[in-house]
């Protein structure tokens, strides 16, 4: 997935398209280490339950407080086209793809986000838009969002 992407990226660039990247493990571990707790979490993990290490992180990482904020500077400091997002396998389970697409839709609704999503996109009538995270994880949330797989260039 990396390599296209990184293809993507290379065709749209070629055509004048510039593409701002954001990926959400690395931006999740600046936040931490920008909030002095990256060495406090690191030194904890051995020492707590998953649970509550996942509580911990969504905490801090919450997407609404802490990630998208930290998205939308990005965004107003870069001459971009298009918001490529990526990491979201990494970061699972503490922080999950709906609740940073439905965050973002505030502060990123000016130009097209892409989302490279490990899993299904699936649509229907009734039931709308749905991610299913590594094709198991089923989530059926409204997304305005549709396959890239399917436009032609």
């Amino acid at each position: 997935m990396e390599r296209l992407q990184r293809q993507l990226i290379n065709r749209l660039e070629q055509v004048g398209v510039r593409v701002l990247e954001i990926n959400l493990y690395d931006l999740s571990i600046e936040i931490l280490k920008e909030r002095d707790i990256w060495e406090q979490i690191l030194e904890m993990e051995n020492s707590v339950t998953k649970e509550q290490l996942k509580e911990l992180l969504q905490g801090v990482l919450d997407p609404a407080a802490h990630l998208v904020p930290a998205i939308a500077a990005r965004l107003e400091s870069t001459g971009f086209e298009v918001l490529f997002l990526s990491g979201v396998g990494e970061v699972f389970p503490y922080i999950r793809s709906h609740n940073v697409l439905n965050n973002l839709q505030r502060a990123a609704k000016e130009k097209p986000t892409v989302m490279f999503f490990p899993g299904d996109y699936g649509h229907s009538l009734e039931s709308g838009a749905s991610l299913d995270l590594f094709g198991k994880l089923h989530d059926d949330k409204y997304y305005r969002a549709f396959n890239i797989f399917h436009c032609e260039a």
